[in-house]
């Protein structure tokens, strides 16, 4: 498993940092950037990556944090220069400190980076960094010299170590370092190529969308100067390397000045920035004043852009924007839910409380790690205190129902919960919440409600790997074993397992009991996953599993 880890680090170095051996200028009318591999093709390229890592459990699935996430990238990438352009942001579990964008708009973002930034504007500032790689067509054009050199990085390093990695013989681990090494002198002569051009052009467009999005211009500078810091207090052996992030986006001193100079041309230049802001009469482009001096600017809250594609239209539902809360309480869901253990998770909470390091937010993080470990009647009150500070806050009042609930009050949970939904029915997290707690129950009024909870989301949730698992179970508790079936094969198909996905759908359509719409769903999603399946045999990887039977 360490040697995948490895692969899969090297494969994301190379897709991070190839981009950098590129010029600086946008491509002519004559380039074959956009020719190489079409939008299409960039998108499968994307979700593959991303269900190979979902299928090696490397991709942290929660719903608050997925909100957060995907609502600060939203806001991003509607700010960007490219606004049409599809985004999907995912958070890593892994604790170095690492980011990555790479075909169809997928960009990575490690728990580790959110751990080591002080706000939710230092984040962003890498967010708008990775952003830029992508809408500058940075990470295309080094996919198409990729290609020139024979070597199909996003899929078939992939294969070689999946392949590698399931083999019985004792040599597996031999034959995966084999698969690297193929791969590991491109890599290394990309970083003897490595040029700052693209860098630097990802940073001035990345400040830019930062200015625009309304986020402080300085989170740049600040960021870089943590990943700085970083970088010279972790030497010594491999266990304390540089980050990730620095050996693909190297920082020095000279890069945070450029970074700083930017923030203060654009204070200088009239006190504005170019920003654009849509509404649903009417769509323009108008000067915005930068507040207090210090590079802020608003975006009005749930502001609608015609111009983007639904996946990218910023929700108002949840606490707003740019809130500082909500932020830590993100931060501190990530610490929770990226610890080895939910011991361990504790621990390092009661290290940092006797160091005197110990705000609200991470007392949220202690309450939650109380309700993982099981210990349902304490996290209540933790959670009760705080909302005592922050009245109304969704992210405690669904912290305090799951603890009811855990701790036998069911009754007070479900009304916290029923009172959620009235003020924001088809709110993702409350729903999936809700619905796991119910799916506990084990009944059949239990499972019913909550597909009535979930039913409706079912349309935007297609490719939600974490809603298809819970729908699938909350199905197969309401006596629903259809839908239970189709919601268990997407699940398999989203997490890496397509070949999986395509037997069980096969199974499922031998029912006797199927009515003609649900046989006409199924034959769809036999049609549309048995491509994929077919592509990656083409490749050479099988199931694992299916392969043992």
């Amino acid at each position: 498993m360490r040697t995948f880890l490895f692969a899969i680090a090297l494969c994301l170095a190379v897709a991070g940092s190839h981009a950098a051996a590129q010029d600086d200028r946008l491509p002519d009318i004559g380039s074959s950037a956009g020719t190489v591999l079409s939008p299409s093709q960039q998108s499968e390229y994307g979700q593959m990556l991303l269900a190979q890592l979902r299928h090696y459990d490397m991709v942290l699935e929660d719903p608050l944090v997925d909100q957060w996430l995907r609502t600060t990238g939203s806001r991003l990438a509607a700010s960007s220069d490219q606004p049409r352009q599809s985004f999907t942001f995912f958070m890593m579990k892994d604790r170095s400190i690492n980011a990555f964008a790479t075909l169809g708009g997928y960009i990575g973002l490690n728990v580790g980076l959110v751990l080591t930034a002080e706000t939710e504007d230092e984040v962003a500032a890498v967010l708008s960094h990775e952003i830029a790689h992508v809408t500058q067509n940075h990470v295309l054009r080094g996919a198409e010299r990729a290609q020139r050199d024979s070597i199909p990085i996003l899929l078939a390093m992939l294969g070689a170590i999946a392949v590698a990695s399931s083999s019985d013989s004792n040599s597996s681990g031999n034959a995966a370092m084999a698969a690297i090494a193929s791969a590991q002198g491109l890599a290394i002569q990309r970083q003897i190529d490595y040029t700052r051009s693209n860098e630097s052009e990802a940073d001035r467009l990345g400040m830019r969308t930062l200015a625009r999005s309304g986020f402080d211009i300085d989170g740049m500078a600040d960021m870089f100067e943590r990943m700085q810091a970083a970088s010279r207090t972790n030497q010594g052996g491999e266990r304390e390397r540089a980050p990730d992030y620095l050996r693909t986006h190297p920082v020095t001193t000279t890069r945070i000045s450029e970074a700083r100079q930017r923030a203060e041309q654009l204070r200088r230049s009239g006190g504005s920035v170019l920003a654009t802001t849509s509404t649903p009469e009417a769509s323009h482009t108008e000067r915005v004043a930068v507040a207090g001096g210090v590079g802020v600017v608003r975006a009005p809250p749930g502001a609608f852009n015609p111009l983007l594609p639904g996946s990218l239209q910023v929700s108002a539902a949840g606490l707003g924007y740019g809130d500082s809360t909500e932020f830590g309480w993100a931060r501190e869901r990530m610490r929770v839910l990226s610890a080895n253990t939910i011991g361990d998770a504790i621990r390092e909470y009661e290290r940092m409380r006797r160091a005197g390091d110990f705000d609200d937010a991470k007392r949220y993080g202690l309450a939650l790690a109380r309700l993982r470990a099981g210990e349902g009647a304490a996290a209540a009150s933790q959670f009760a205190a705080l909302l005592q500070d922050y009245p109304d806050d969704t992210w405690l009042i669904l912290g305090l129902a799951e603890a009811q609930a855990r701790s036998g009050h069911h009754a007070e949970a479900d009304a916290r919960f029923e009172a959620l939904l009235r003020r924001m029915p088809e709110h993702r997290a409350i729903a999936l919440t809700y619905a796991g707690v119910l799916a506990e129950r084990n009944t059949p009024e239990a499972g019913r409600r909550a597909q009535e909870l979930l039913r409706p989301l079912l349309r935007s949730a297609a490719d939600d790997p974490l809603f298809q698992r819970t729908f699938a179970r909350i199905s197969e508790i309401a006596g629903d074993p259809v839908r239970a079936g189709e919601a268990y094969a997407e699940a398999a198909f989203l997490s890496g397992r397509a070949e999986q996905a395509l037997v069980q759908l096969n199974t499922l359509k031998k029912r006797d009991d199927l009515d003609y719409y649900a046989r006409a769903r199924i034959d769809a999603r036999i049609a549309a996953i048995t491509p994929t399946v077919l592509e990656l045999r083409r490749q050479g990887i099988r199931d694992e599993d299916l392969r043992r039977r």
